[in-house]
């Protein structure tokens, strides 16, 4: 990204590519340059071997076939639509789309059913064991590495197949509060720069940060503290019809004062990936899991520290129970954001019952304790049912255009978008020489394709000219002595309602506002796996793809090794 000066705010380029660039140049899917190089290879083989035009015919249907199903449309690839299909259809056989929190008595009675001596009790016990997980989908493999009271609850993440890491959610109250000056927008956006700079560098052992805001209807259970604090009991009134009508009268300036508003809950959590590098600087602070928590006590103060320099408003770091209490009330938002005392909200136990289907992720195990009155048990409160869908934003849909800090306030307060939403973006910070290298790379790529074009007397393409622009952007902003650092980027959004018609109602609106507002051409909803995807915007940390650096920048860490032993630090 590059900063502009103009006279009221800064101007930032964001969007129109996926990336790092191949070997062949573009941003091509690595289906379609593996696709068409298995079939240009073997039809070349093919002929030297003395196949003749059969063999060339088939290598060239071959590559038509491939361009075809990998080619980007405004509903995906043919690819992309016929992978989620087949997820789909898996999902179901196996009976993974359902959800059923654990619980040890159903699970004693499913292994019991699994020695079975009867073939059908047998196989739906082997679906119910399929079904029953410990975490939700958007939380496999998450545990905790700490989660005691009064302190930071750090999240101990182990997706299969993915890195390990930790991290800690925090709550801040926002850079910016009723009317704000340009130049407090500026600085609030220097501050945030500097911030995610700062954490860029290779000496940090922070990777990801993820910003996130909820938004919600206003809880006006602080109000009726207050109200409950300052009446007279209902044994003192005097009169009580005129007691139950100032009951009433509050009740309807309570309703009126909360109806069609939203609030803003913001968010930002840090990961920290379980590297050697991070068990080496551990070791100094302790043996075992104790060194480990000591070095995350200090890097969480120091988090702290520059959450407050970056200009975040009031910053704490959340508890085990209150990020728990975060992901229960996202799933079920009858759940109030704050109600985190109730014993049934613990950190080893953040599911709640549900099940998936194409296009949406529904709690039905969900209930509304708003409505019990003090003593009343859990199980008497009513059942609630919500559905959730999400979708992702990625760089090559987003139309490449200069944008101020302030690009996403349609999505975040606009009047059009009534319900329920989560925002979500996850950033992974790359190190200025990876960075760096990477965009002088596709610089010299981009330029020698526009080069080929302009000699052959074509037209030359938008795409390419995008391209380049955007390289060399970047190339400037790394600039030596610029003291910037690379990132890349993903976003999510997670809409809820109470019924299928209000979710497909907010889906339609949602995609209309983010591509008149926001430039974004096209919403990737992760349809057929709306579960795990309902993950990416809850405070864990989910959503980023794992890091594939270059050959020299994984020659470079090699070299760098894991510090010396013998270090103080």
């Amino acid at each position: 990204m590059s900063d502009v000066q103009e006279s009221t705010t800064h101007v930032r380029y964001v969007g129109g590519e996926a990336g790092h660039r191949s070997f062949f140049g573009g941003t091509h899917s690595k289906t379609r340059i593996v696709g068409m190089a298995i079939f240009v290879i073997g039809g070349m083989v093919g002929m030297v071997l003395g196949g003749g035009i059969p063999v060339l015919i088939a290598a060239l249907v071959g590559v038509g076939v491939t361009m075809l199903v990998t080619q980007r449309t405004h509903n995906g690839t043919i690819q992309e639509r016929r992978r989620k299909r087949a997820r789909w259809a898996a999902r179901k056989r196996l009976g993974t789309h359902v959800f059923k929190p654990y619980n040890v008595a159903v699970w004693d009675q499913i292994q019991s059913a699994l020695a079975s001596s009867n073939k059908a009790e047998r196989r739906a016990a082997e679906v119910d064991a399929r079904q029953m997980r410990a975490n939700p989908d958007g939380a496999d493999g998450m545990g905790w590495l700490q989660y005691g009271s009064n302190m930071p609850g750090i999240a101990w993440h182990a997706p299969v197949g993915e890195e390990q890491y930790l991290s800690v959610a925090f709550s801040v109250s926002g850079q910016l509060r009723g009317m704000e000056t340009a130049g407090a927008l500026n600085r609030a956006a220097t501050s945030w720069g500097k911030f995610l700079a700062h954490r860029s560098a290779p000496v940090s052992l922070i990777r990801d940060v993820q910003t996130l805001t909820r938004v919600l209807p206003p809880d006006t259970a602080k109000h009726d503290i207050w109200y409950d604090s300052k009446r007279e009991p209902r044994e003192a009134a005097t009169s009580l019809a005129l007691y139950d009508a100032q009951q009433g009268s509050y009740a309807e300036v309570r309703g009126r004062a909360a109806a069609d508003a939203m609030v803003q809950r913001h968010f930002v959590v840090l990961s920290w990936p379980l590297t050697p590098a991070f068990t080496e600087a551990a070791k100094k602070y302790g043996p075992g899991r104790d060194g480990w928590r000591a070095l995350m006590a200090e890097q969480i103060e120091a988090s702290l520290h520059g959450l407050r320099e970056a200009r975040m408003g009031q910053v704490n770091y959340l508890t085990a129970r209150q990020t728990a209490a975060v992901i229960m009330h996202q799933q079920n938002p009858s759940i109030p954001i704050d109600l985190r005392s109730a014993k049934h909200i613990t950190p080893l136990s953040v599911g709640i019952g549900s099940h998936d289907e194409y296009s949406a992720h529904v709690v039905d195990g969900g209930y509304d304790p708003t409505v019990l009155a003090d003593g009343d048990p859990i199980e008497a409160a009513p059942a609630v049912t919500w559905w959730h869908r999400t979708a992702a934003i990625h760089g090559e849909n987003l139309a490449s255009a200069g944008r101020s800090p302030l690009w996403t306030l349609d999505l975040m307060i606009g009047r059009e978008l009534d319900f329920i939403r989560s925002v979500s973006f996850h950033m992974h910070l790359v190190p200025a020489a990876q960075a760096k290298a990477a965009a002088r790379q596709d610089v010299v790529r981009d330029a020698a394709g526009l080069y080929a074009q302009q000699k052959k007397g074509v037209i030359v393409s938008d795409e390419a000219q995008g391209l380049l622009g955007a390289a060399e952007r970047r190339r400037r902003d790394l600039a030596a002595g610029s003291h910037h650092h690379g990132v890349s980027w993903i976003g999510y959004v997670t809409i809820t309602a109470p019924t299928r018609e209000d979710l497909a109602q907010a889906s339609r609106r949602l995609e209309s506002v983010c591509d008149t507002g926001l430039g974004i051409d096209r919403l990737d909803w992760q349809d057929s796996f709306q579960g795990a995807a309902s993950g990416t915007t809850w405070p864990i940390g989910r959503g980023l793809r794992p890091d594939n650096i270059t050959t020299a920048a994984r020659v470079m860490n090699t070299l760098a090794g894991r510090g010396d032993k013998e270090a103080l630090s």
